[in-house]
């Protein structure tokens, strides 16, 4: 399966905070989640993928180039929604159009006023008199409406109602159908991510922790429930990470299947993105 993106040993050092090494690829025709708590170093990723920031050490490619070798024919292919993207409030949707095509040459004039119809957002009103959400739906349709390739996207559905953010996702699986098209996108929302990733790439501390086929994950991973005594006769190298409650522990498992086979424990829940991530983070070894 040919790359979209490439990123390899990408490190960046801050004063409190580093990203270690993080790899991962995306593939053609691809959604990949990609989730962590705040300050996980998601965001700095995506900043380091767009040339945004200046990365320490680390190699990443863009439809086979590095970005900083060809960066503006590869941005004329990237449709970009970053929490501090910057669109000037005092434009209207209309004044805006007028920017980005004379930005993008492929910047597709039908298509923008489109969205704006189907999002039933105001042509004339200015930007700043927008809620949050129809802001946020605005940086879409600007990600949007110059046919890119490879969308990054940073919390796209924040702040979006849930009738809004449906469209939003069934907007992406629009966009995908050309088999050519990725996404990566970053959020909190995770059941968005259960409903339209492929793929899950989960961060870390500034480190990746795992890159997993979605249905695999949920599939596979699973929360065993049991008493201390049976705690104690589990081995450390059959489950991931635990978390000692108050009258039991959850013990998160990489492989429901053979660990039921194992142990007998009556309780083996199903584990969502949530989960896996909360017990990762805050449980024991």
């Amino acid at each position: 399966m040919e790359n979209i993106l490439e990123i390899k040993n990408l490190s960046k050092k801050y004063k409190e905070f580093e990203l270690k090494d993080v790899s991962f690829d995306l593939p053609k025709g691809v959604i990949m989640g990609f989730v962590g708590e705040n300050g996980a170093g998601k965001t700095t990723t995506i900043k380091a993928i767009l040339n945004l920031i200046k990365k320490d050490s680390g190699e990443i490619k863009i439809f086979g180039s590095k970005l900083e070798d060809n960066e503006k024919e590869i941005k004329e292919n990237i449709g970009v929604l970053l929490d501090d993207s910057f669109l000037s409030e005092y434009l209207n949707p209309v004044d805006l159009n007028k920017i980005m095509k004379n930005i993008y040459k492929n910047w597709d004039e039908k298509l923008y006023f489109k969205y704006l119809k189907d999002f039933k957002l105001p042509e004339k009103v200015r930007i700043k008199d927008f809620s949050s959400g129809m802001k946020t739906k605005v940086k879409i349709i600007v990600a949007l409406s110059h046919h890119p390739k490879l969308l990054i996207l940073d919390e796209p559905t924040s702040g979006l109602d849930p009738v809004a953010r449906n469209e939003v996702l069934d907007i992406f699986q629009e966009f995908m159908e050309n088999e050519e098209n990725s996404i990566l996108v970053s959020s909190h929302i995770t059941s968005d991510l259960e409903r339209v990733a492929d793929y899950i790439t989960f961060i870390n501390e500034g480190k990746i922790v795992f890159v997993k086929e979605k249905n695999e994950l949920l599939n596979s991973f699973g929360i065993a429930k049991c008493t201390e005594k049976e705690f104690e006769t589990i081995d450390k190298s059959d489950f991931v990470k635990f978390k000692k409650n108050k009258y039991e522990y959850d013990i998160l498992v990489e492989n429901k299947t053979d660990f039921e086979k194992k142990y007998n424990i009556e309780v083996i829940d199903k584990a969502n993105i949530d989960d896996i991530m909360y017990i990762y983070i805050k449980g024991e070894k």
